[in-house]
C-alpha cells in the first residue's frame, strides 16, 4: 500500500513570513519520507471540516506548477478538480502543462464539484447537479481527445470544440492517468470504470459496498476491475502512540482491496509529523 499526501489546510503556525518556505520544505519532505502523491484542493476558498472559509487557499493548478518545480519524483494531482471551474479545453492545457514541466508526474484528478458558496462567491459555475454530471463526462471525453492523435472537433450537449489540437503533448503516454472521486453508484462509480485508472472513495462502512458496485460496473462494460487503482482519503495519525491502530486500520483496507491511501497534511511549519511517517508507517504500509 502507498501513501499519498493532501494539502488542504495552508494556515500554518509560521504564518505568512515563513509560509512559501514552509511549504517548499513539507513537499521534498514528503518525497523524502516515502509519499507516492501530493494534492492540493481545487477550491477557492477554505472548506468546512478543515477550516473557516476565510483561512488561506491557493489555486489548485498554480499551486501543483510551483510543487513541480521543487519536488522531483512524487506524482502531483488536484484532488480533485472541479469539473465546472474550467472549461475543459483549457484544463486538458492545464494537466498536459504540469505533465511537461513535472517530467510526467502529473494525474487528472477530477469530480463534479460540490460548492455552491464559493461559486457564488465568486461567481463561477455551478449548474443543477444532473448537468454539473453531464459536463464531467463531456469533461473526461474531450481530455482524452484531446491527449490522443485527433484533432477533430468535438461537439457534446455543454461544450463544443472546433479542435482538439493539444501541443506538446502529455509525456505520459496514452495520457496522463484520471482519477475520478466521489462514490455515487449509478453515475460517478459507472464513470471510472469506463474512463479512469483510479477510483478514490471514502473510508466509511459503505467502502465494501462501493467496491461491489465498482465491480458491477466494470462486469457491464467489460473492463478489468483489477486495472483500477482503488484510492480512500482517510487521516492517518502520525500520534507515535497511535501507530499500531493505524497499522491495523491501513491493513483493514489493504484487505480489501485499497492500495493507495491519501492524508491529509499537518502543520507545515513542522516536520515531526512527516518524520513518524517515513520512520514508522509508510515502510510498514509498503508490506500490506
Amino acid at each position: 500500500m502507498d501513501l499519498g499526501l493532501h494539502l488542504a489546510n495552508f494556515t500554518w503556525s509560521g504564518g505568512s513570513a515563513t509560509f512559501v518556505d514552509d511549504l517548499v520544505r513539507t513537499a521534498r519532505a514528503a518525497e523524502e519520507v516515502g509519499f507516492t502523491k501530493l494534492s492540493v484542493m481545487d477550491h477557492v476558498w477554505q472548506i468546512r471540516g478543515v477550516g473557516p472559509k476565510e483561512h488561506e487557499m491557493l489555486e489548485a493548478y498554480t499551486a501543483l506548477g510551483f510543487l513541480a518545480a521543487v519536488t522531483e519524483r512524487v506524482e502531483l494531482l488536484a484532488w480533485v478538480t472541479a469539473a465546472v471551474y474550467r472549461e475543459p479545453g483549457l484544463l486538458a492545457k492545464e494537466v498536459t502543462t504540469l505533465d511537461v514541466l513535472s517530467k510526467g508526474r502529473a494525474w487528472l484528478g477530477i469530480g463534479a464539484a460540490w460548492n455552491e458558496e464559493e461559486c457564488v462567491g465568486l461567481g463561477l459555475s455551478f449548474p443543477p447537479t444532473a448537468e454539473r454530471f453531464e459536463r464531467l463526462e463531456e469533461t473526461l471525453q474531450i481530455c482524452l481527445q484531446m491527449w490522443s492523435d485527433s484533432t477533430e472537433p468535438y461537439d457534446g450537449k455543454h461544450y463544443r470544440l472546433g479542435s482538439t489540437l493539444n501541443v506538446p503533448q502529455s509525456v505520459q503516454r496514452p495520457h496522463p492517468p484520471i482519477l475520478i472521486g466521489g462514490g455515487g453508484e449509478k453515475k460517478t462509480l459507472r464513470m471510472v470504470a469506463q474512463y479512469a485508472q483510479a477510483c478514490n472513495l471514502f473510508d466509511s462502512p459503505e467502502l465494501a459496498h462501493k467496491l461491489d458496485v465498482l465491480r458491477g460496473h466494470c462486469d457491464a462494460l467489460g473492463r478489468d476491475y483489477d486495472e483500477i487503482e482503488k484510492t480512500v482519503m482517510t487521516r492517518v495519525d502520525p500520534d507515535p502512540a497511535k501507530v499500531d491502530a493505524t497499522l491495523e486500520h491501513l491493513a483493514g483496507l489493504a484487505a480489501l482491496g485499497v492500495t493507495h491511501v491519501h492524508t491529509m497534511a499537518g502543520d507545515g511549519s513542522r516536520t515531526d509529523w512527516l518524520e513518524v511517517f517515513g520512520d514508522r508507517i509508510i515502510p510498514e504500509a509498503r508490506k500490506l
